[in-house]
């Protein structure tokens, strides 16, 4: 039964022995190497997350007395930043004349925000300290954490009340490198801390360049914030930066049942990574794959292989990351009449550049822009189909935000994915048909919550992800969104799947850290729903499966294995009753 609407194009000789079942399978073979591709990326690729808790004197709770027994009418109110030259304000006391602006003026409007406050008001000694702390606490919660804000002798009988700000300032950076293997150098910290000496001191800026320093997977970093030398500005510091990076180069060896009966369920891997190896920050890992047939795979010979590499250099609140990947696979097919060698190569490429637009202790927003290439093609008995060559290129752009809420964490994306005719792309054949473009207009979603909680002593996580795609032009098979198999609604064994232009899955994880040893059991349940042309001819749009796994560490061997059973699913789609699966690597 097929799950695909699929023309057959005869217009080379080659062409007239492609089955639609093979343009199927092509179409999943590719998507099931994404996917594993994007596995082995979260595996490998560490996003540290640090935060710093920033509190607050309690003083801003207080309210304003009116009026205090000794108290001057205050009419005017200005924020100043110190200046050494001139720090007399008595100047500023006539009427005509104000303090120059502060570049923490901004802070003054959790003064005027206050219910208990506006101009004029008569104020005493008090009150000042109250609006001092507000102030105070205004510019700390932005993260400026160092910078003080302090009252100086002044007239107050003019009705003006000048508050003077002392930014804080980084004045010096040092590092200590307690590394086995000396790795860092200025360019390590100029790449991984956006601000430098002579810049204000703000503490997302230091939880940015820890999360950078941090990055390599096997680096660790800490920054204190010390007193400056003798005879700094007042409000500078001095950050001391202490960094350790373990032995950069590692080794990982995986084996797990996440390929195909077609090509081979069981597949090995070597993963090869170096980290720092530009003393930038950076991780660089190449990885290959290939499959290993058993006896209850398809009959005849099949195989497939893939090799991906990957870097990911961060700079300030910048983040560069380029990836690739070459999958070949083969095999044979058994006709009425005759068998032939069915194989199909596909190479992929791409390049994102992401920026920090905003931070501070509960959100976090990233904007991301990059560029893509596919280039396919497939071969009969290695004489290459034409019809199947595709060549494809693009753009695409998105935003990504982070939240913490109590203890739980959010994250956000928006994905908006565009074909163009760039790098010599080639029209797909559906075109003629209306059944699909090579210049896509996609649009992706997705949702993601962690959610940690005990059940008395016992820690556990609540786990939940929605993901949905919106197309705007008629999408080839390889671009549609699918559903089937252990990446997207488990209990499925991924050999037969469902796909539409558009869709959504959510799926659901509870798991329970066994007593806090580091193994997890989980119960999974996962739904998924496609949508758009065709999908009302074929067997169905929606699947639910559910699955029952293990995951953890022993001796240094990563582990999962679960055990899954559909739930709901369309009468005729073949998947098996019970799916098992497992994932096992161990690193050197």
């Amino acid at each position: 039964m097929l799950l695909f609407p699929v023309k057959v194009f005869a217009d080379t000789s080659n062409s007239s022995t492609v089955s639609a079942s093979d343009l199927q399978f092509d179409a999943q073979q590719q998507q099931r190497q994404q996917q594993q591709n994007q596995a082995l990326q979260r595996q490998q690729v560490h996003n540290p997350e640090v935060r710093f808790q920033t509190e607050s004197d309690s003083a801003e709770q207080r309210p304003l007395l009116t009026p205090e027994a000794q108290c001057l009418t205050i009419s005017e109110l200005y924020l100043t930043d110190l200046d050494l030259n001139s720090p007399d304000l008595h100047a500023y006391a006539t009427k005509d004349s104000r303090p120059p602006t502060s570049q923490f003026d901004w802070a003054l409007d959790a003064v005027y925000q206050a219910r208990d406050f506006s101009l004029p008001h008569c104020i005493g000694g008090e009150g000042i300290g109250i609006l001092m702390k507000r102030v105070q606490n205004a510019i700390i919660d932005k993260g400026f954490v160092t910078t003080r804000v302090l009252v100086q002798p002044q007239d107050l009988r003019s009705g003006k009340l000048i508050l003077t700000v002392v930014p804080g300032r980084v004045s010096q950076i040092q590092v200590r490198d307690n590394s086995a293997f000396r790795k860092v150098t200025p360019a390590t910290v100029w790449f991984a801390l956006p601000m430098s000496s002579g810049e204000l001191l703000n503490i997302r800026d230091i939880e940015q360049g820890l999360e950078n320093l941090k990055r390599p997977p096997h680096a660790d970093a800490n920054i204190q914030i010390v007193p400056a030398e003798e005879g700094a500005n007042p409000g500078d510091s001095k950050l001391l930066i202490d960094f350790e990076q373990r032995f950069p180069y590692r080794l990982t060896l995986g084996l797990d049942d996440a390929g195909s009966k077609s090509t081979g369920r069981l597949q090995g891997s070597v993963t090869a990574s170096i980290e720092n190896m530009l003393s930038l920050n950076d991780l660089f890992y190449t990885a290959f794959t290939r499959s290993f047939k058993r006896d209850s795979d398809d009959n005849g010979q099949r195989g497939s292989k893939n090799i991906s590499l990957y870097y990911g250099v961060p700079w300030k609140n910048w983040m560069l990351s380029v990836s690739g990947s070459q999958q070949d696979y083969h095999q044979q097919v058994f006709g009425a009449f005759t068998n032939y060698r069915y194989a199909g190569e596909t190479t992929t490429m791409s390049a994102t550049l992401s920026r920090l637009l905003y931070r501070d202790q509960q959100h976090k927003t990233t904007a991301s822009l990059g560029v893509w290439h596919r280039r396919s093609a497939n071969y009969i008995d290695d004489a290459e189909v034409d019809v199947q060559r595709r060549r494809m290129a693009g753009w695409q752009i998105g935003i990504q935000h982070k939240a913490y809420i109590g203890k739980a964490t959010l994250d956000i994306s928006l994905n908006y994915k565009r074909g163009t005719g760039a790098n010599r792309s080639l029209a797909a054949p559906e075109e003629a048909y209306g059944e699909g473009t090579s210049r896509p207009k996609i649009i992706n979603a997705d949702i993601n919550l962690i959610l940690p909680f005990a059940l008395g002593e016992q820690p556990w996580r609540y786990i939940t992800g929605w993901r949905a795609q919106w197309n705007k032009t008629p999408l080839i098979q390889q671009d549609r969104f699918s559903i089937g198999g252990r990446y997207t609604v488990r209990g499925f064994d991924g050999e037969l799947t469902l796909s539409g232009d558009r869709g959504w899955l959510w799926r659901n994880e509870l798991a329970w850290n066994v007593m806090a040893s580091g193994h997890e059991l989980y119960l999974a349940l996962d739904k998924g729903v496609i949508r758009g042309r065709g999908t009302k001819q074929r067997l169905g749009r929606h699947l639910v499966g559910s699955a029952l796994g293990l995951r953890g560490n022993l001796w240094g061997l990563n582990y999962d294995y679960f055990v899954g059973t559909p739930i709901h699913k369309p009468q005729g789609f073949r998947t098996s009753h019970v799916t098992t699966g497992f994932n096992l690597s161990y690193q050197f």
